[in-house]
Formats: structure tokens, C-alpha cells, sequence
């Protein structure tokens, strides 16, 4: 399948709040529409759901409002104790580990608390499930799987959210499930069909926890691979949001998403024309390291840049719904960690460490650090 890959970001910026630029393929991707998009398809789920993460114009809307309410900047902040704690015990497990041991920082600290974070604001309580959700989701984010995990993934992964939904059904309570499944319900003209419960839920799970954990696995890295930026965070010549920030623009925690589509022809600079029906991917990475902003020195982590502009939350009417709550949780794990243990080192050398198999998610397959000498 061929897409345009965007890699600037006034480019990427333009065609992302641009009227003519759809995310959904059942109005406006050719392929999609003439069956050329098949289950097995690595990326099938990406395209097929039917949440605000593929609506358009007034749909994209309806969704979105009704998602907006777990997000706001009061529901966001009166979590920060609850991270607190979650990032306390994470920590109190680790400092068990014996003097020189290695730990997979991945594992034990950088997905723990966002899986549990987003777990807990939507009501899925089960340890089994959650597992089971996860596995699922870092399934979805490997994009070169073959057919028969693609399958498998997604039937697995529909069992798991409709039995959540039934579960809600049958026991409501304080958390965006149930307030997702009332309006379904409850309200004479409902504003979201099951379908769009169901698949709204695994956008939410999923993008609500992947994402932040590329975004503590990569900050973690760069600070403990750049010593000298570390100093500057301690010396007080920085501070943990310039970390954060320059995190998101060197190393963005989803590289590549697909898919935007053209619904008329869009001319663009250079002669270059965007034809009704192509496919576009967004290349958050690439426009992070955008050779017109930052020239030769895009690639290196530095926390004093003066702009560290990015768009590795999206931008325009797409915009991460859960930007505030990702910040959130880095801002307390990682200088929590960083006190905690303030002798850690990488474990392996820098040429070992490998990335997780796909060109959407970017983050390592595991964080080998020393906590102690």
C-alpha cells in the first residue's frame, strides 16, 4: 500500500488542519471502499475502527466530546496523587534489587504506570484482562506481524473489550466505561452505536498507555546515554518539562501514523499534488528533527534548546485528548526515579539495545539499567 509521507512540520502542521484531509477510509480511501483492505493486513486495525481516531468533520466531533470529559484539566490533575503512589511502590519493588543486578526499566517502571493509570480511569479492574489488553495492543503497534497474529489479535482483542462492556453493563461505576456505556444506554437518541463504544474503549486503553511508555522509556534513555543533560536537570539549568518537551520532539513516541486521506486534490509547493483518495502518513518523528527548524542538529538531545517544538501529540481537531495526562505521569516518574537512584547506568552498551518491530511505536524492547553500582 503506497502513502505520502509528510516529514515537515509546516507541511505536516498544514495538511493536518486542512478541511480536505480526511481519517475516514469508508468515505474516502479508494482502497478501503473497493475491498482492497483485507483483516490480514498488518495495519488493518488502524483503519478499521470506528472511534474519533478515524471520524471525520461532525462525526469527529460527536466522538470526541463524548470522550473529552475523562481528560479535563480538573480530572487530569487530581491524579497526580494517585501516580504518586503508584510510582512510590514501583520504585520501593526495585530498590529491593540487589547491588549490580540488571533491571528492564521498560518493564518494571515505564509500563506499569501508565497501563494502570488508564486501567483505572476506565474501570478495567481484572489483572487477567489487562494482561490480555496489553499483549493485544502491542500486538496492534507491531506492524510487521504476520497474518495470523494479525487475526488472532483481533479477535482476542474483541472478546476482551465487549467483555468489559458487558461486565460495566451488568455493575456499573465511577469511571469513563460506565459513562460511555450510559450514554449508549440510557439516552433516548444515543450519540455513539456499539460498534463505536466497543472501539472507542480500545482507543483509549491503547493509545492512553503505549504512548506514555515510549515516552518514559525514551526519556530515561536519553538521560541516562547523555550524562551531561542529566547534570543540567540537577544543576537546576534545566527543569524536568524541558526533559519532557525535548523527549517529544527528539525521540516522538509514535513515529509514523497512519492513515489521513485527500478527499479532493490538494496542490502543494514544488509542483506536487496530492491526488483525491491518496493516503497519507503523518511522520511525527521526522518532523520533530525538521532539517528547516533545526538544520544538521535536530538528532541531538538537548534540554536547553530554546524550541523544542514538536507534534508528537498530533495538532488540530486530532489532538491527543490525553497530552495533559502523559505529561502528567512523566513529570512524576521520572525525577521520582531519578532521585531514587541516582547512580543507575545502562547496562548494555547503546548498540545493543533494540527497537520495538514497528514503524508506528517508538520505543526499545527492553531498558537494561544498573540501579547501583
Amino acid at each position: 500500500m503506497v502513502a505520502w509521507a509528510v516529514t515537515t512540520q509546516p507541511l505536516l502542521k498544514r495538511l493536518l488542519t486542512d478541511p480536505r484531509v480526511s481519517k475516514d477510509p469508508r468515505r474516502h480511501w479508494p482502497a478501503w471502499i473497493n475491498g482492497e483492505i483485507s483483516p490480514e493486513w498488518p495495519l488493518y486495525t488502524w483503519v478499521a475502527v470506528t472511534n474519533m481516531f478515524t471520524a471525520y468533520g461532525n462525526d469527529h466531533k460527536r466522538l470526541r466530546t463524548l470522550v473529552a470529559k475523562a481528560f479535563t484539566a480538573r480530572r487530569t490533575a487530581a491524579l497526580r496523587p494517585r501516580i504518586e503512589e503508584m510510582a512510590t511502590a514501583l520504585l520501593d519493588d526495585l530498590a529491593a534489587t540487589p547491588h549490580g543486578e540488571t533491571v528492564d526499566l521498560r518493564e518494571a517502571y515505564a509500563y506499569p504506570i501508565p497501563i494502570q493509570v488508564i486501567c483505572e480511569l476506565f474501570g478495567v479492574e481484572d489483572e487477567t484482562t489487562r494482561e490480555g489488553l496489553r499483549r493485544c495492543v502491542d500486538s496492534i503497534f507491531h506492524t510487521s506481524a504476520d497474518p495470523e497474529e494479525v487475526t488472532a489479535t483481533y479477535t482476542e482483542l474483541y472478546a476482551l473489550l465487549r467483555g468489559i462492556v458487558a461486565a460495566k453493563r451488568e455493575t456499573p461505576g465511577d469511571d469513563m466505561t460506565s459513562v460511555l456505556i450510559s450514554a449508549r444506554d440510557d439516552e433516548a437518541d444515543a450519540p455513539l452505536s456499539e460498534q463505536e463504544l466497543v472501539d472507542t474503549l480500545l482507543l483509549m486503553i491503547g493509545a492512553g498507555h503505549e504512548t506514555t511508555v515510549n515516552l518514559l522509556d525514551n526519556a530515561i534513555h536519553a538521560l541516562l546515554t547523555h550524562p551531561e543533560q542529566l547534570a543540567l536537570v540537577r544543576e537546576g539549568k534545566a527543569g524536568w518539562n524541558d526533559v519532557i518537551e525535548e523527549t517529544l520532539r527528539c525521540q516522538a513516541p509514535v513515529a509514523n501514523l497512519p492513515l489521513r486521506y485527500a478527499t479532493e486534490d490538494i496542490e502543494l509547493d514544488g509542483g506536487v499534488t496530492l491526488h483525491k483518495g491518496d493516503a497519507i502518513l503523518a511522520a511525527y518523528a521526522a518532523a520533530g528533527r525538521d532539517p528547516g527548524l533545526y538544520g544538521d542538529d535536530g538528532a541531538r538531545f538537548d534540554v536547553t534548546r530554546a524550541t523544542k517544538e514538536h507534534l508528537s501529540f498530533g495538532h488540530g481537531v486530532h489532538f491527543c485528548l490525553g497530552a495533559p495526562l502523559a505529561r502528567l505521569e512523566a513529570a512524576v516518574a521520572l525525577p521520582a526515579l531519578f532521585e531514587r537512584f541516582p547512580d543507575m547506568a545502562p547496562a548494555v552498551p547503546q548498540g545493543e539495545l533494540r527497537q520495538v518491530e514497528s514503524f508506528i511505536s517508538n520505543g526499545h524492547r527492553s531498558l537494561p539499567v544498573r540501579l547501583r553500582p
